[in-house]
């Protein structure tokens, strides 16, 4: 697996207004830097998404990019 820093500036720079970080157990996280609205919440958009591997967290990542789908 490529380096956490190397794999954390390449998701934020595919996806901005995410900031990504790894867990203590090896979980990757990304948060939306911003806030969403009620309506973007009901649509399916998280302010969250969780993965085990970085190549998961990007699947999810480019899921909450396209408008009307999310899965968080």
């Amino acid at each position: 697996m490529a380096d956490f820093a190397a794999t954390k500036a390449t998701l934020e720079s595919k996806f901005p207004g995410w900031i990504v970080w790894r867990s203590d157990a090896g979980h990757w996280y990304a948060t939306r830097a911003g806030s969403l609205t009620d309506q973007q919440i009901r649509a399916g958009q998280a302010m969250t998404v969780a993965a085990e591997a970085p190549e998961t967290l990007r699947l999810l990542l480019a899921e909450q990019e396209r408008p009307g789908e999310g899965a968080g």
